[in-house]
């Protein structure tokens, strides 16, 4: 959690994001329990949906941070980062915390709060299991937020190609495209990049 967001007698103050590589750690562990392999490419999107489904719910983030509209949607950039050495394979490890000024790194809390809990739970049970190429193609819905924000850079500035949470908001329900474990474009390569 952030520094904001410290918990109060076991519990999450409920008007603060969770660290993003904390929930990420959540969805590893969940995709562990199921026995699949998760890449950084498919726990991008992942990770993107849990936020977009709280958001639109709570109207708060789930996590702390932005994401920003890749070449193959929606990424944290500091989850990015965090499991960037996996490379394009299956993410064996779990994120952490370093400390700025000591650089010694610390375990990242997991979240206790039930309803993320089942919140992380339901999404995996959801989308977990379908292949990078297809979450893909649902983060790339017409009219989603990564649309939105990739049609707007073409023709305007999108500062660092942020999608900021309240076209989440308003746009996540633009999501909506048949679920089956077929991906339309075929698959991506097995890292996301920025646009050049």
């Amino acid at each position: 959690m952030t520094n904001k967001s410290r918990t109060r007698g076991g519990r999450h103050d409920a008007m603060s994001a969770y660290d993003p590589r904390a929930i990420a750690n959540l969805m590893l562990d969940e995709a562990d329990r199921r026995g699949w392999k998760i890449t950084n490419l498919a726990l991008q999107k992942l990770l993107y949906f849990a936020h977009g489904i709280h958001l639109t719910r709570t109207k708060r983030p789930l996590v702390s941070g932005y994401f920003e509209a890749w070449q193959y949607g929606p990424v944290h950039p500091a989850v990015y980062r965090a499991f960037k050495p996996s490379g394009s394979a299956p993410i064996i490890n779990r994120a952490e915390a370093k400390d700025p000024l000591t650089g010694k790194t610390r375990v990242l809390s997991k979240p206790t709060d039930v309803a993320i809990v089942d919140l992380v739970s339901d999404v995996m049970r959801s989308y977990g299991h379908l292949p990078p190429g297809r979450l893909v193609d649902l983060s790339h819905a017409k009219d989603s937020p990564w649309s939105v924000v990739v049609d707007k850079a073409r023709t305007d500035v999108a500062f660092g190609m942020r999608i900021p949470d309240d076209v989440i908001i308003e746009r996540f329900r633009h999501h909506k495209v048949s679920v089956g474990t077929i991906p339309r474009a075929g698959e991506p390569p097995s890292d996301d990049t920025p646009f050049a």
